[in-house]
């Protein structure tokens, strides 16, 4: 039982860090969009690219959350 435990406690960690990593990368592409917003010779297609990446990271985020969140049905 131990050993299923530490295998639980070890996949929440990788979560937690990879939840803390997302929204870091989610968090640096607003800043950057923000700036390139300001930018009058901004590139329209990188600019699309990154909200498009944000969006994708957004979607990851919410994904891992609702894994985290116990299944109440359970």
């Amino acid at each position: 039982m131990d050993q299923d435990q530490d295998n639980v406690d070890r996949e929440l960690f990788r979560n937690v860090e990879k939840l803390r990593q997302l929204r870091i990368e989610h968090r640096d592409l607003d800043e950057v969009i923000t700036r390139l917003t300001l930018d009058l010779h901004v590139n329209e297609l990188q600019l699309k690219r990154l909200k498009k990446r944000k969006l994708l990271l957004k979607d990851q985020i919410a994904r891992l959350e609702s894994q985290a969140i116990p299944d109440l049905n359970a």
